[in-house]
């Protein structure tokens, strides 16, 4: 079965700026989900913040199996009922892709314990995107590296945890470095930021971006499906230890009673 997809967009600078409108006339997570469904293994489907609870719904989320994250002017309009929807549903294997400002995205916050704090610039600087993991799945058919000629500047420190890879690292125009393509795992779920994709510049339109963005997706994707059990604290009655104990002591919890949460 295709990878079950949605494209989430903030979906606020295509409908307030002009320039941004010009260039992702239908949204930048339309663009995003039309360059998704180029691979037959991908089936994308779109949700927006103005979207009754921003378009991700229990139902919707328990039969996603890899979210795509772009916000940028309002991440504190995300309601934290739905962050925490989508951290349950990471932890329990679906995953998550973040794409340049959502690493402030209050989603991406939470899964990352950090402030996820960068230095930045906006002035449309040319950016060599340099592959330094050239074996990781989300690279295939890259080439050593690629440029794109106007983004924004995004500079370390990145004040993210240390991460399980990194794909990519970039050199802007003006001199400064970047970590742009890290993963993590959080508890069964993949995670994956990447950097480029500014929404004054056509970015999502650039065939090696796009090219990341469907390998990331498959990379991502948990084919082991949901695991509900890492929400389980159970308390192990003593009979039922894996080798013979005699209990001793006293004790805080009665027999089968649930822990504090």
């Amino acid at each position: 079965m295709a990878i079950n997809t949605i494209v989430w967009g903030e979906n606020i600078h295509e409908q307030t700026n002009a320039v941004v409108r010009e260039i992702y006339p239908n949204g930048m997570h339309n663009t995003i989900a039309a360059t998704l469904n180029e691979d037959p293994a991908v089936a994308a489907t779109t949700a927006t913040l103005q979207e009754p609870e921003h378009g991700l719904s229990e139902e919707r989320l328990a039969s996603t199996d890899v979210l795509v994250w772009w916000g940028h002017k309002d991440h504190g309009a995300v309601d934290d009922r739905v962050v925490e929807r989508v951290a349950k549903r990471v932890w329990e294997g679906m995953g998550l892709i973040v794409l340049h400002s959502g690493h402030f995205s209050k989603v991406f916050k939470r899964l990352m314990g950090t402030p996820c704090a960068l230095k930045w610039r906006e002035a449309g600087e040319r950016e060599r995107v340099w592959v330094v993991n050239p074996r990781h799945p989300i690279a295939a058919g890259l080439g050593e590296n690629f440029v794109l000629e106007n983004e924004e500047m995004y500079g370390e420190q990145f004040s993210v945890p240390e991460p399980l890879e990194t794909v990519f690292i970039s050199w802007f125009a003006g001199g400064e470095v970047f970590r742009s393509g890290l993963t993590w795992r959080r508890g069964a779920g993949n995670i994956f930021y990447f950097r480029p994709g500014h929404e004054t510049y056509p970015t999502y339109h650039d065939a090696t971006v796009q090219t990341v963005l469907r390998n990331a997706v498959k990379w991502a994707h948990n084919p082991q499906g949901t695991y509900k059990a890492i929400h389980e604290a159970p308390n192990v009655p003593v009979e039922k230890a894996l080798e013979p104990i005699v209990e001793r002591g006293p004790k805080l919890h009665q027999a089968g009673e649930a822990g504090y949460r």
